[in-house]
């Protein structure tokens, strides 16, 4: 059966994909670029570059050269605004980093760890004598929850975490030593 008014099932698809999660077609591979169309996007071919992590816009982006590749939106730390200082404070770090550790067991839905607290994140709490805190990650969902769901608040305890489908497309294509850029 042939709908009778294709463009309006291209309109109500683009708005429903769109709906979900802030953009979760972006996670299958898909994305609306004009409300009426949806468009594949071609598969990843790694690795990337580095990744950029904009806070304010709450997105991740994956880079090559200076080539966007997909940007994905994402859930930070509960308390988001500012630097990490200190374990505990909800923060996201900001700054240049590089992924030091790869966990396909993790808690979330697999996990790329984040060489933070670096030497002058260690260095300023010793000598104001509290913990920086450590074990950031860019990670999927809590394990249990349905991976097209997209966790839409602020909820992490400093990480940043993006849908399971995101962070299976991040998984495929950034290595231990890929950059991340954490801006504010």
């Amino acid at each position: 059966m042939r709908p009778r008014h294709p463009r309006l099932l291209a309109v109500l698809m683009a708005l429903l994909l769109a709906g979900l999660g802030g953009g979760f077609g972006a996670y299958r591979g898909f994305t609306a670029l004009d409300p009426a169309v949806v468009v594949a996007l071609p598969p990843l071919e790694g690795p990337v570059d580095r990744i950029v992590v904009e806070k304010a816009a709450r997105t991740l982006s994956l880079m090559q050269g200076e080539a966007v590749l997909r940007v994905y939106p994402v859930a930070l730390g509960f308390a988001p605004e500012g630097d990490k200082e200190r374990q505990g404070d909800g923060r996201t770090p900001e700054g240049e980093f590089r992924i030091d550790r790869a966990n396909p067991d993790s808690s979330y839905h697999l996990s790329l760890g984040l060489d933070y607290p670096q030497a002058e994140d260690r260095t300023r709490a010793s000598a104001e004598g509290y913990d920086p805190g450590g074990d950031i990650f860019i990670h999927g969902q809590p394990l249990g929850l349905d991976g097209a769901r997209y966790i839409a608040a602020d909820w992490t305890a400093g990480c940043i975490a993006v849908s399971n489908a995101a962070m299976e497309e991040i998984w495929q294509v950034a290595g231990i030593g890929t950059v991340v850029e954490v801006q504010p």
